[in-house]
């Protein structure tokens, strides 16, 4: 009897499901493997399932006499281990990025003398019912909120773009790219001060307030599924800041970032060119222990920013406040630096991990830029904000495309690097 595999990255069976699976099994005795956790969230979607719950899914169905774990998007590892004579598949990995794993997956069973088999995808109101519930259950605050810890367990780092809109959320969403095999995509978003002022042509000096900022939030959750990080400031008043933080884990927003300053905040790109005051350690430890006190789940993170580098009070008041932070209650330390040489901020990271070998690191390279994640990673770091991006990239593009307009009274020259808008709105889903 034939050896036949097949890959599934489901947490629900629908009849598209059992299809691969009929057709399959008239074939040969059936493997299906299931996807880990880390390679299911870079391929595909974060699972609402264990990998547990889901292999005993899968062993439930008729016609499947193995399961076992594929530990790689990519087919190489598996069908070496398995040798199996054919590998089925739906036919809907032809075209996009997961070609690249077809064509993957085609290389490593011509070296074993094994063939693929694609079944037509299967397209109907039901399959797309079961898809969509699956999504909409991925955007519930309950599983959306606790996102970001389990990221930080499963993933050597966790990519975040910032998002300012509906629209920038599912950029952010929807982005998936192929490099050598595999595919990659953002963890989550961070929903930034800075854009979300900019964006409503304010000044970030924590003028947009809190309700201002639950509706850019709101927007990015009513589209997309991926946890949010919201950049609170300096948090405000303590008395303001235990309500905000059981507003932001009621709605199902991951982490809360603040800040250790005080009075009128200035943004961090000014450095000491403008005056900022730094909060006490002992104020904002006690701001910290008051959020966590007022939180009601495991879930949602307070991550404390010190702000000592970018003031110039050197690496022993970073340490000092990272550390005491972390003991009033602190779920993470973000360090921040506007050099562009990631020398101190590989300091801080080292010479914290020292002594914490826990506590979650954020950093954010918008100034030491050159650095790569798998650098971050080396030195104790758990999560990236790609903080600005995509805001600084949107603005030199409009502005080009309105001076080319008035300057030739027309729209024909600026409408060859626009994007036709039916492409954009591929990216918006209807119910």
């Amino acid at each position: 009897m034939k050896k036949v595999y097949t890959c599934f990255t489901t947490d629900i069976i629908h009849e598209g499901h059992l299809n691969i699976i009929k057709e399959a099994a008239k074939l040969g005795s059936v493997t299906v493997g299931a996807l880990s956790d880390a390679a299911l969230i870079r391929y595909n979607r974060f699972p609402t399932i264990s990998i547990d719950e889901r292999i005993a899914l899968y062993r439930g169905l008729d016609g499947v006499d193995e399961v076992v774990v594929q530990d790689d998007m990519t087919y190489d590892e598996i069908i070496k281990t398995l040798h199996p004579d054919i590998v089925v598949h739906g036919d809907n990995w032809k075209e996009g990025p997961e070609k690249a794993l077809r064509e993957n997956c085609i290389a490593a069973l011509k070296e074993f003398g094994g063939e693929l088999v694609e079944i037509g995808y299967t397209v109907n109101e039901n399959v797309a019912k079961a898809d969509s519930q699956l999504k909409e259950k991925l955007a519930m605050p309950e599983y959306r909120r606790k996102r970001l810890r389990q990221l930080i367990d499963i993933c050597p780092i966790v990519k975040v773009m910032e998002a300012h809109s509906g629209l920038t959320g599912l950029i952010t969403e929807k982005t998936i790219v192929e490099k050598n095999g595999k595919l990659d995509q953002f963890d989550g978003m961070w929903v930034s001060s800075l854009c979300d002022s900019t964006d409503r042509g304010k000044p970030d000096i924590e003028l947009v307030d809190m309700t201002s900022r639950l509706r850019t939030i709101n927007d990015i959750m009513e589209v997309t599924t991926k946890p949010i990080i919201l950049d609170g400031d300096t948090g405000g008043l303590t008395e303001h800041f235990v309500y905000n933080v059981r507003t932001l884990e009621r709605i199902g927003v991951s982490a809360v970032i603040i800040e250790d300053k005080t009075g009128l905040k200035k943004n961090s790109l000014f450095g000491t060119e403008v005056v900022q005051t730094q909060d006490s350690i002992e104020n904002f430890s006690a701001k910290i222990a008051a959020g966590k006190r007022a939180q009601l789940t495991d879930d949602f993170m307070i991550i404390a920013r010190i702000e000592s580098l970018i003031l110039e009070r050197g690496m022993e008041d970073a340490l000092s406040r990272a550390f005491a932070f972390v003991e009033a209650g602190a779920d993470g330390i973000m360090i921040h630096s506007r050099k562009k040489d990631p020398a101190e901020i590989f300091e801080f990271c080292d010479r914290f991990r020292e002594k914490d070998k826990t506590t979650p690191i954020v950093v954010v390279p918008t100034s030491f830029n050159s650095v790569t994640e798998e650098e971050l990673s080396s030195h104790g770091v758990n999560i990236v904000i790609y903080a600005n991006q995509l805001m600084r990239a949107a603005f030199p593009a409009m502005k080009q495309t309105a001076v080319e307009i008035l300057t030739n009274h027309r729209a024909l020259e600026a409408d060859s690097h626009l994007m036709p808008f039916k492409e954009i709105i591929t990216l918006i889903d209807e119910l």
